[in-house]
């Protein structure tokens, strides 16, 4: 199948990508969040293709975008109310909610979410996504969509749709163009299964801001083995290529400034690039550049992928980020940070 990109996601563009999506096909698409890889949430073999495509384990769940809360109820067996609550104040938006999910009737399972979507585990993750191209485009897929980061697995999230170009490449069949993702970091996904709601990975939608309309909130523990309960949750995960350290109070790793350049990588700028948050870099190198990040929380999630996929493109022999604080509100940006610069 020839593969193709969408510049601007006009209609007819949307209805082309709502048939390849209903005939199996992958379609990449823009979220306020990053950019996903669709395919159809019921069709079990076009899921696979996702599988497949970003070299994903099968013990990483999928989330299942829909275009209205009426969707989302029916791939549920029930719609607690903390849902509703929570659905009502953020969605649209980059909240994800595990529920249990409806199971087929009298064999029917046409309309019920398959196992491969949920890592064979009893529960759905599903999110409405806040960008008017990615309603659209479920709208006229006329089905609930898994969408997954469009990346290789555990590499950087796509903010543009030119990371999914560089990314996957031919192996999508259309990308659909919506400019740069405004949140820049992936959803908060919650769990409501359990009697208290347990934050899985935080993300967009802060903790404060669920507990002010669900109460306190639970913390998943890291999962060492079996399916996780949410994407994103392997410690190593949204990396670059090139080694990411993190740095405390400006001083870079012992030794750091004396390894020599990596041929492979075709280096030609120097030893690495300085993440600067507030700390100034206190050792200096023959070459390293220095990059001023946002001081607003919002601004600096918005920022990071980018910023990481332009060092991998600048082939420094490190990235070597300056930790922003530890405030409450900072809690998705250290997520990141940490699974990034683990080896």
């Amino acid at each position: 199948m020839p593969r193709a990109q969408s510049e601007s996601g006009d209609p007819a563009e949307i209805e082309r990508a709502g048939r390849l999506l209903r005939a199996g096909g992958l379609v990449a698409f823009p979220t306020e969040t990053v950019y996903g890889l669709g395919a159809n949430a019921l069709d079990a073999a076009a899921v696979a293709r996702i599988y497949a495509v970003k070299g994903r384990p099968a013990a990483s769940p999928l989330i299942v975008h829909v275009a209205s809360v009426e969707m989302a109820q029916s791939l549920v067996a029930k719609w607690p109310e903390a849902a509703e609550h929570l659905a009502t104040k953020f969605w649209p938006g980059p909240l994800t909610l595990v529920l249990e999910k409806r199971l087929a009737i009298a064999g029917r399972v046409s309309d019920t979410i398959p196992d491969i979507v949920t890592a064979g585990l009893g529960t759905v993750g599903l999110r409405m996504p806040a960008h008017t191209i990615a309603l659209a485009l479920i709208r006229a897929a006329r089905v609930p969509l898994a969408a997954p980061s469009a990346n290789r697995f555990s590499e950087l999230s796509p903010t543009t749709a030119e990371h999914v170009r560089q990314g996957l490449g031919s192996e999508v069949d259309l990308i659909i163009d919506g400019g740069p993702c405004e949140v820049g970091i992936e959803s908060t996904v919650l769990s409501l299964v359990e009697s208290r709601p347990t934050l899985l990975r935080p993300g967009g939608i802060s903790r404060a801001q669920l507990e002010a309309i669900v109460g306190p909130i639970a913390t998943a523990q890291e999962v060492e083995a079996g399916a996780h309960p949410a994407p994103g949750m392997h410690r190593r995960h949204y990396s670059p290529r090139t080694n990411l350290y993190l740095v405390a109070n400006g001083n870079l790793p012992h030794g750091l400034l004396d390894v020599p350049a990596d041929a492979s990588l075709g280096s030609d700028k120097g030893e690495g690039i300085y993440l600067q948050y507030r700390h100034a870099l206190k050792q200096s190198g023959t070459n390293v550049t220095i990059r001023q990040m946002p001081l607003l929380t919002g601004d600096y999630a918005a920022a990071l992928y980018e910023v990481l996929h332009r060092a991998d493109e600048g082939n420094y022999n490190w990235i070597a980020i300056d930790l922003p604080p530890s405030e409450p509100e900072w809690e998705a940006v250290h997520d990141r940070l940490r699974r990034a610069a683990t080896k």
